[in-house]
């Protein structure tokens, strides 16, 4: 929870200080292509020349483009979950939000942005259109996760056993709470028509109100198709597989946020009954992408990846697919260049609007990874991006937040008292959190302490130093 509210508090001061200026700043109708705003940084002069004045205000409009960039950084938290470093957490949402996104918000968003439909001589003459951040914010989130968990590597115990050997079939971890889960699938599906149908922006206009419609019904039927179709598809697969039908919690739960990320694209410019292809095709590529991810041994503790990087991307394309001529009229200010389909049906076959979008989807993915990449390998290398191993053994809410160990737990009490010595050693220089550090305390010596410190009535012996010391070896493979 705490790292959620890192989420807002970083994002926020990020895209106060620099992250705005750089996604909006300047941005004027009609200027030349920028690669960033050059103005605007701690929110000075906003509403000065704003390029949608009198449609919003720039407060405002500042506002509701810092929930998106916040939200980019949340979708990293849940797949680096129970290894991660706080320090590395608030340095990656900071980095994230100042920085990373808003140079795809510029892209995509700003008049002066490449692949803006804004721009004055946009790509491919129609530009990418992402209506509601599909690829801003959900393929940036997506991809970001995924540099991340192929770096810092899996919890204890998913894909190797105690000695370090290689599971036949991946471990499935036990999980806190699926009433929470349900929760929070419901609190999200609520503020997906925050962020689709608000990015309408008003509805005092009757073309306005239109498009919140619209947007606001291609969201609901989206989102349900993706529950449905995950669901479904998942228990045909196990009882082909395995003989018995199961109805997945999980994946129902992530079927429908798949659903509801595949429509934030186009969810403007779609017909109803394409919106509930698009969501039903994203509940597959969520299934297709988790089990690719099990396969490759990488661990996604909540599957934000397939959720946002798989289903974002389709949705990026199927806008391409499916986007309305009418309602692109409606959207963009003209009706050229529509969605593949429907240019088959005009008797051309103009994929323009098809082939931004990808271009959009290779820009995002090529950016993210050459900026976070060497950044997630350089908290790596210097020690500050993994939990310590014994941090992990006793868990992050203990090692971190300074919760309590119950009395009757002594193996965790050794564990705990382990991690204090450590962090003493490590105070003093005699103990290296950095990858191939000198250290001169091995793990026998410390859980030896430990075990004294722990149970002052016996002296450990070498043989229950060296049994602790291997059993701690144990849980951190």
């Amino acid at each position: 929870m705490l790292k959620n509210l890192l989420d807002a508090c970083g994002a926020a001061l990020g895209f106060y200080t620099i992250g705005y200026g750089l996604a909006y700043g300047g941005s004027t109708d009609g200027g030349p292509t920028t690669f960033a705003g050059n103005s605007n940084f701690f929110m000075m002069d906003l509403n000065k020349d704003f390029y949608l004045d009198p449609l919003v205000s720039g407060q405002a409009y500042w506002l509701f483009q810092f929930a998106f960039a916040a939200t980019s950084a949340t979708i990293v938290a849940g797949t680096v979950a129970e290894r991660c470093q706080m320090t590395a957490y608030l340095g990656y949402s900071i980095s994230l939000t100042a920085f990373i996104y808003p140079i795809v918000a510029h892209a995509l968003w700003s008049p002066q942005g490449f692949l803006s439909i804004s721009n004055a001589n946009p790509l491919f003459g129609i530009g990418a259109l992402d209506f509601s951040g599909g690829g801003v914010v959900h393929v940036t989130g997506g991809i970001t996760a995924l540099l991340a968990t192929k770096i810092l590597g899996a919890r204890r115990g998913r894909f190797h056993d105690n000695k370090g050997n290689p599971l036949p079939k991946p471990a499935t971890l036990q999980q806190h709470s699926i009433a929470l889960q349900f929760l929070g699938v419901f609190i999200l599906w609520f503020g997906f028509y925050g962020f689709n149908a608000g990015s309408a922006l008003i509805i005092t206009n009757p073309n306005r109100t239109d498009i919140a419609i619209r947007t606001a019904i291609s969201t609901t039927l989206a989102g349900a198709s993706g529950c449905v179709s995950a669901l479904f598809s998942n228990l045909v697969y196990q009882e082909r597989v395995t003989g018995e039908a199961t109805f997945d919690v999980g994946h129902s739960l992530n079927g429908c946020l798949a659903g509801l990320v595949s429509i934030t694209a186009g969810c403007a410019v779609v017909e109803p009954w394409a919106a509930i292809i698009i969501g039903t095709v994203a509940g597959w590529f969520y299934l297709i992408c988790s089990n690719m991810l099990i396969a490759h041994r990488l661990d996604d503790a909540v599957e934000a990846i397939p959720v946002h990087l798989a289903a974002g991307s389709w949705g990026i394309i199927a806008t391409g697919l499916f986007a309305v001529p009418s309602y692109m009229e409606q959207v963009t200010g003209t009706s050229a260049h529509p969605g593949w389909f429907y240019s088959w049906g005009r008797g051309s076959a103009d994929g323009r609007l098809l082939a931004a979008n990808i271009v959009e989807i290779v820009f995002i993915i090529v950016w993210v990874s050459v900026t976070m990449g060497p950044f997630f390998l350089l908290l790596n290398y210097i020690g500050w991006f993994r939990s310590d191993s014994l941090e992990e053994v006793v868990g992050l809410d203990i090692s971190y937040h300074g919760g309590a160990v119950s009395p009757d737990d002594a193996p965790m009490l050794e564990y705990v008292e382990a991690m204090k010595i450590q962090r003493q050693l490590a105070k003093t220089g005699l103990r290296s959190r950095r990858k191939g550090g000198d250290d001169m305390f091995d793990d026998e010596e410390i859980m030896a302490h430990a075990m004294e410190a722990s149970h002052p009535s016996r002296k450990a012996s070498v043989k229950d130093s060296r049994s602790a010391s291997m059993d701690f070896h144990d849980h951190h493979v």
